[in-house]
């Protein structure tokens, strides 16, 4: 839909607002961001498809340019990996490269204009489509509780179920502080993913509301056209160096949370 059949205020919650499809009698059970799953699933598609291609016809001697900059890149990811993680698993930097490289191209989708997006979508029916995952609450958390339930793995492999149990009654006032134990535990372990969410979600939203004020409140008048073309133009330089930092830090952080983990009480 066009900025200019809208007000400024009604053309922001445009689009924001998810397409949603319902699961269950009357939508009562389930409610899906279709927008978020669809394009993140194609992100997914795409990184898969991307290493593919560089690993199709690999050369030991001169590589291609696509083949040099896919191994550049994940020699990046996997010096990072293995500097910050000192445990023995060999998952965690292919856990790192999913995670780095899925969010970097869900992020990436900000840099395209959000009505390049909805105007073609709008020609076939679909009227809403929040084009960027990753500025979807749903999308992080997913992302959060996946690291969550990684942690748990980790820690209970390393520890043994019985060491993780005593270790998360125990620490770090002792047995005889059980209960308060147990509530410190509980908070320090579900506010890791939740912070992971935030932050991520946080960063992403918040600019995507910038980048559609800067959008309508210039579309006024060719002098405010070209003045949001401009602040345009310095926000999504900005955001060049924001998008792979925010992917970056969900990586590390995620990285360090296995690795604490692992760690007897």
């Amino acid at each position: 839909m066009a900025a200019a059949e809208l007000t400024p205020t009604s053309y922001i919650q445009h689009h924001l607002h998810n397409l949603t499809g319902q699961v269950g009698e009357g939508g009562a059970f389930w409610t899906i961001h279709v927008d978020t799953l669809v394009t993140s699933l194609l992100m997914g598609l795409l990184m898969v498809g991307m290493f593919w291609v560089a690993t199709r016809r690999p050369t030991a001697g001169v590589p291609g340019k696509w083949q040099a900059f896919v191994e550049i890149l994940l020699e990046f990811v996997d010096r990072q990996a293995k500097d910050t993680y000192r445990g023995p698993s060999k998952l965690v930097t292919p856990i790192a490269i999913t995670l780095f490289f899925w969010i970097l191209l869900m992020n990436m989708i900000k840099f395209i204009p959000a009505d390049f997006i909805s105007i073609p979508l709008s020609w076939v029916g679909v009227d809403y489509w929040k084009p960027v995952p990753t500025a979807d609450v749903n999308a992080t958390l997913g992302l959060s509780i996946s690291v969550f339930f990684l942690m748990l793995f980790f820690a209970i492999k390393s520890q043994g179920f019985g060491g993780f149990s005593k270790g998360f009654l125990t620490a770090p006032f002792g047995k005889w502080m059980m209960p308060f134990n147990l509530i410190l535990n509980i908070v320090e372990w579900v506010s890791k993913p939740i912070s992971l969410a935030m932050r991520l979600f946080g960063n992403m939203f918040g600019g995507e509301i910038v980048f559609l004020l800067i959008w309508v409140l210039g579309g006024a008048s060719i002098l405010g056209l070209l003045g949001g073309a401009v602040f345009g133009l310095g926000w999504m330089i900005f955001h060049i160096l924001v998008v792979p930092l925010q992917a970056f830090i969900f990586m590390m952080l995620s990285i360090v949370y296995l690795s604490l983990v692992e760690d007897a009480h």
